[in-house]
C-alpha cells in the first residue's frame, strides 16, 4: 500500500509589525507612532486611477484584470523572467492575438509569487490579498483557481465599486492623470453627482510639449479643437494651454505633472520658440537638441503659468520611457519598459528658480528616481527655496529601503516640513492602501529611532508621523488661497 501525503497551502496573514524595526526597543515606539497613523484619511494627489472607473462606477471585469494584466509593476517582473506580455494578456496595438482567459492568466501569477519575494509588489499584493479580498492562502499554482474563486466573489458584490471604495479605503482626496486635451467630461459627470471635489483631475502635457511625439501634430490639432483656438501660431498654442488649464482649474484641479527626460528649464527667446514650433507643425525634422530645448522652454512656461492660475507643479524627471522599442510597437507606453537615469537638477532648474523660486504665487514638488541626488542637490534645494517641496519616493524608490533611505538622506537638510508627506503613484487602485500603509510604518519607524537617539519627543514623533500621512500632503496642494 502507497501511502501520499498532501502538504498544506501556506496560510497567508499579515504580520502586525510588517516593516516596523527589527530593534525591540525601537520596534515599541514604532507601534505607538503608527497606532495614532493607521486610521487617518488618505490623500491620493498624484494618482493614474482612470477617471473613467469613477464615472462609470461598473464592477471590475475580474481578478487578473484588476491586479496583473494592467499593473506593469506586476508584469514586469514575469517578463524579466522570460513570459510574454501577451502571454499576461497585456494588450497589443494592433489588436494582434494575446491570452484571452484571465483564470490562465491569473495560473501564471500565483505559480510566479516567488518572484516578488522582497519587493514592494510583495507587500502590496499581500495587503491586497487578505485586507481587501480576505484572501488568506498563498498564491501558488495549487491556490490559484481558489483565489481568483474567492476575489471574483469579492468585486462582484455591490459594495466593490470604485465609488464606494472611496469610503472603504478612507481616501479624502483622489486625482486622475488628465491630458491636456481632455474634454473633462467625466471630471463634469463626477461633479454633477455630488464627487467633484473628491475626485479631480490633474493637467499632464506632456503629449503636446515634446515635438518628437509621433502624435504630436495630431495633438496639437485636438488641442485647438478642444480650446476653441487656433493653434496655427507659437502664441495661439500658449492661449490654448492657458484655456485648458483654466478648464482644468475650473473642474477642480489642484495640480499640473511634468514626466520629461530632464530637468532643464532654460527658457528660448520668442522668437526661437516660435520658429521651432511652426516648423515642427508643418512637419519639417526637428533634432534631439531641437526637441530636448522645447520642452525644457515649455517646464519654464508651465512654471509662468503656474503663478497665473495656482497650479501645483509636479516635475518628476530622470526616466527613460519606453527603453525597448519594439515592446512599445507592440503594445504602446507604460508596459514595464520605463528604465531610470542619472539626473542633475541644481543647473537644471536655476533658470526657472532665478524667476519663480522665492514668488509667493509659485509651488513645485520635485520627484526622482535618482536618489544620488536627495542629499546633494533636492533637499538642499527645497530647504533654501519656500516655492520648493520634496516628493516621496516615486517608483521604484516606492519601498521600504527607498523609503528609509529617503528619510535618511534628505531629512537633515530639508527637514520633515519641506516634503510633501507621502503621495502614492499607482493606477493599481486597490493597492493603494497598502502603499499608504507602508509608508507610514516606515516613517514611524524613523521617528522611533530619533525618539530613542533622544532627538525628539514622542508626542513630537507622533505629531510628525500624522504630519507626513495627512497634513502635509493636504498643505502642499492646497488650493493656493487656503495654502
Amino acid at each position: 500500500m502507497v501511502s501520499t501525503v498532501t502538504t498544506a497551502p501556506a496560510r497567508l496573514a499579515l504580520h502586525p509589525d510588517r516593516a516596523l524595526p527589527l530593534d525591540p526597543r525601537q520596534r515599541e515606539i514604532a507601534r505607538e507612532i503608527y497606532s495614532h497613523t493607521a486610521t487617518l484619511p488618505l490623500i491620493c494627489m498624484h494618482g493614474h486611477v482612470e477617471v473613467e472607473a469613477f464615472a462609470e462606477n461598473r464592477a471590475f471585469a475580474d481578478p487578473a484584470q484588476l491586479l496583473v494584466v494592467p499593473d506593469h509593476y506586476v508584469t514586469r517582473m514575469m517578463v524579466s523572467q522570460g513570459m510574454t506580455p501577451e502571454s499576461l494578456g497585456v494588450p497589443r496595438v494592433d489588436g494582434g492575438p494575446v491570452e484571452t482567459d484571465s483564470r490562465e492568466i491569473f495560473r501564471r501569477f500565483c505559480s510566479s509569487w516567488k518572484l516578488y519575494r522582497g519587493t514592494p509588489s510583495r507587500y502590496w499584493l499581500e495587503h491586497e490579498l487578505v485586507e481587501v479580498f480576505g484572501v488568506d492562502v498563498e498564491p501558488s499554482a495549487e491556490t490559484a483557481d481558489a483565489i481568483f474563486d474567492r476575489i471574483s466573489h469579492r468585486i462582484a458584490q455591490p459594495d466593490f465599486r470604485p465609488r464606494e471604495l472611496l469610503d472603504q479605503f478612507r481616501i479624502e482626496l483622489i486625482s486622475t492623470t488628465d491630458a491636456a486635451t481632455s474634454r473633462l467630461e467625466h471630471h463634469a459627470r463626477l461633479a454633477a453627482e455630488g464627487l467633484g471635489a473628491r475626485v479631480i483631475p490633474t493637467f499632464r502635457p506632456d503629449a503636446i510639449v515634446h515635438l518628437d511625439r509621433p502624435t504630436w501634430r495630431a495633438d496639437i490639432a485636438e488641442l485647438a479643437e478642444v480650446a476653441g483656438i487656433d493653434t496655427g501660431t507659437y502664441a495661439g498654442y500658449l492661449a490654448a494651454l492657458r484655456q485648458r488649464r483654466a478648464a482644468f482649474v475650473a473642474a477642480g484641479a489642484l495640480a499640473s505633472d511634468h514626466g520629461h527626460l530632464s530637468a532643464d528649464t532654460t527658457p528660448l527667446s520668442d522668437t526661437v520658440a516660435a520658429e521651432l514650433y511652426v516648423s515642427a507643425l508643418r512637419g519639417e525634422p526637428v533634432s534631439p537638441a531641437q526637441v530636448h530645448a522645447f520642452a525644457a522652454h515649455m517646464l519654464f512656461q508651465m512654471a509662468a503659468m503656474a503663478v497665473e492660475d495656482g497650479l501645483v507643479m509636479q516635475i518628476h524627471p530622470g526616466v527613460l520611457r519606453d527603453h525597448n522599442d519594439a515592446v512599445l510597437a507592440a503594445h504602446g507606453q507604460d508596459k514595464g519598459f520605463d528604465i531610470p537615469v542619472a539626473t542633475e537638477y541644481t543647473r537644471a532648474l536655476r533658470p526657472l528658480l532665478q524667476v519663480f523660486g522665492t514668488h509667493p504665487g509659485f509651488r513645485a514638488i520635485l520627484f526622482t528616481v535618482d536618489e544620488t541626488v536627495y542629499s546633494r542637490e533636492l533637499a538642499p534645494l527645497a530647504g533654501a527655496y519656500p516655492s520648493l517641496r520634496l516628493g516621496a519616493p516615486w517608483w521604484f524608490l516606492d519601498s521600504p529601503e527607498g523609503m528609509r533611505r529617503f528619510r535618511e538622506s534628505a531629512t537633515e537638510t530639508a527637514g520633515f516640513y519641506n516634503t510633501s508627506g507621502f503621495v502614492d503613484d499607482t493606477r493599481a487602485y486597490a493597492s493603494i492602501p497598502a502603499r499608504h500603509d507602508l509608508s507610514r510604518r516606515v516613517d514611524a519607524g524613523f521617528l522611533a529611532r530619533l525618539v530613542l537617539e533622544h532627538r525628539l519627543r514622542v508626542d513630537e514623533a507622533v505629531e510628525t508621523a500624522a504630519d507626513l500621512a495627512y497634513h502635509l500632503p493636504k498643505l502642499a496642494y492646497a488650493a493656493r488661497d487656503q495654502a
